[in-house]
């Protein structure tokens, strides 16, 4: 009788282990598949890069701006004294 029961567990234990197992991959297959970008997530990330480099490029121009105004100030500053 102990035979059959050990048998039972066995059968029920290998066949739980491969319900689990195909659950893990069909949870691997959908988030392969939901992982990817949507086609609008794209293009938001095409924006903020684009929004970003052009900031970059604009820095240059910024600092420049900033010494010019620093030194129409620190001119200002001497000719009051």
């Amino acid at each position: 009788m102990s035979g059959v029961f050990i048998a039972i567990i066995s059968v029920g234990g290998s066949i739980l282990a491969l319900i689990i197992l195909g659950i893990i991959i069909i949870g691997i297959i959908r988030a392969a598949k939901t992982g990817e970008l949507s086609k609008n997530e794209k293009n938001a990330r095409v924006e903020e890069t684009r929004m970003i480099q052009d900031i970059h490029n604009a820095l240059p121009k910024m600092e420049e701006r900033i010494e010019a105004l620093e030194t129409i100030l620190i001119e200002r500053g001497h000719q009051n004294r």
